[in-house]
Order: structure tokens, then sequence, then C-alpha cells
């Protein structure tokens, strides 16, 4: 099977296809780097495109997402040990008191579509697990979310907490969810808001210096 098929399946929200697409494509040789750069990421790409033009909506952009995360089950092993390298690390998740995930774990679909590694810390994440996660893992990007306002305060803490590390400034904090504004990403101090999945993958690049768009 060639890459553009699984490029279009994934883009069809085809997870068993998809699926069944990296299966054959690997049997049949091809390096798992090149299926995931040149058929899975271009085709998470488009998704987001698709999305952010109104032609794609929350149902499609989530068969989309459920395809490419079929896909990285099979190839995520053979990635490891590979000359592979990640676009950067990212660390997301839900603030304290905040038990809502599925924005979330779309959002952390979304960024290993486009090459990102992902630490997911689930829902109702402490401040403190945050700076710990960062630091252990060397990531350069954390990403909070929220859907209750009033556990925003918690999202301000957070990002308090990431400024007051050892971290400082060379971790970029971009935020999300249903209460968040740019206005209140400025107010509290984070490096960039994102009011939806696709547009949270496109501005992971852009702060981790990957793209220009």
């Amino acid at each position: 099977m060639d890459l553009q098929t699984i490029t279009q399946r994934l883009i069809e929200g085809d997870a068993k296809g998809t699926a069944d697409g990296v299966r054959e494509t690997l049997d049949d040789g091809t390096p798992a780097t090149s299926i995931l750069g040149d058929a899975l990421i271009p085709g998470m790409e488009k998704v987001g495109n698709l999305f952010s033009e109104g032609e794609y909506f929350v149902p499609e952009l989530l068969l989309a997402a459920r395809a490419m995360s079929a896909a990285l089950e099979i190839l995520t092993p053979k990635l490891e040990g590979s000359d592979y390298k990640p676009a950067g690390t990212v660390v997301m998740g839900t603030v304290q008191g905040d038990m809502h995930d599925i924005g979330k774990n779309l959002v952390a679909i979304m960024l290993r579509g486009c090459g990102f590694e992902v630490v997911d810390l689930g829902a109702d994440v402490a401040p403190q697990q945050f700076v710990e996660a960062a630091r252990d893992s060397g990531a350069k990007l954390v990403g909070l979310s929220a859907l209750l306002s009033t556990t925003l305060p918690a999202m301000e803490a957070t990002v308090a907490a990431l400024r007051a590390s050892e971290l400082g400034e060379g971790v970029r904090v971009m935020v999300g969810g249903a209460p968040v504004t740019d206005e209140y990403r400025e107010q509290i101090g984070a490096d960039g808001y994102a009011p939806d999945a696709s547009s949270a993958a496109t501005l992971a690049r852009q702060l981790a210096g990957i793209s220009d768009a």
C-alpha cells in the first residue's frame, strides 16, 4: 500500500483502514519514520486545515484523531530505537480541580500527529506536578486545559509555579479551554492561547520555532 492511501484513510477518519495500511506498509519494508513523516503527519495537518477552514467539525476531527491514535499504537514501538527525532516534548494536563479531559485528549493526539512527544498527566493536575513533569522530561512546552471557570485560578497558579521554578522562562506555556481567552492568557503570563485542538497544534509548532505559520 502506498503512503498516500494511508494519508487519505486518516483524513477520512477510517481507524481500521489506517491501522491496516500501516501494518501492511511496515510489512512491505517501509521505515516507520517514513510512514509517520510522509503519511500520518501530513494527514493530520490536512485535517487541521479542513477544520480551520470550516469544512471539518469536531466529529470529523475526533474520527481522524482516533485513526491517528490507532496508527501510533502500531508505529511507536517501531520508532523507539530508530533515528526518529520528535519535534519536541509537550507536557499536557487539565488543571487542578477540573476532571474534564476530552478536549485535552484531542489536543494531545493532534500534537502527536504533528510529531511531538506528549507527556499526558491527565486531569486534576496540581501545579507542582506540571513543574516536575516538565523538569523530568526536558519539555520546552507545557499545555494547560480548563473547562470550568472555577478552575481558572488553578491555571494561573500553575503558570506562576512554572515561572517561579528553575525552568523560568525556559518553558513556553500554552492554554486553552471553554472559559479561557487570549486576554486571560495575557493576564496570567502564558505564552499562547488556542481555542481548539487544531489551532493548538499550530500554536505548539510556532512556540517550538518550527513553523512560520
